[in-house]
């Protein structure tokens, strides 16, 4: 319970064998689709992704859990065993981005905006009148912050 004696909220997810398993204690910030050229290749398209702060996120079971540096400014979760995305988590800022197919429905995550459009596929098209960014956000979208900026 929170100090006001409010219930909150709590999300659990994992991969697809089961192998990884998380909780999220509290709320998780609204989603941002990355349309990053790593995200397009881990994913297979562009990635969802919500965050947790700090020490809201808590694995339960991690056996599976391996990290990958992407870049000197990231590292990403995924499940050894069967491949499924779960994390990215930046070198600088006290979150975890949490792939939001990796949530246990109902997600109760909404998408905020695209980003990283500038290396957004040609295959694909956007069809949502979401708020769109070359690039990283920033702190443009209100309760959503991406940490990397070019």
């Amino acid at each position: 319970m929170s100090s006001d004696g409010k219930e909150e909220a709590r999300q659990q997810g994992g991969c697809l064998c089961g192998a990884v398993r998380y909780e999220v204690q509290g709320q998780l910030r609204p989603a941002l689709v990355c349309h990053c050229s790593m995200c397009q290749r881990q994913h297979g398209g562009p990635a969802h992704y919500s965050a947790a702060m700090g020490d809201q996120l808590r694995l339960v079971k991690e056996e599976g859990l391996a990290w990958y540096r992407a870049s000197p400014l990231a590292q990403r979760g995924f499940c050894k065993a069967c491949g499924s995305s779960l994390f990215w988590k930046p070198e600088k800022g006290d979150y975890t981005a949490v792939a939001c197919g990796s949530l246990d429905p109902p997600s109760r995550v909404a998408s905020a905006g695209h980003v990283y459009l500038i290396d957004k596929g040609d295959y694909y098209d956007i069809h949502d009148s979401l708020p769109r960014f070359e690039r990283g956000s920033g702190s443009a979208l209100p309760g959503v912050t991406t940490v990397l900026q070019e």
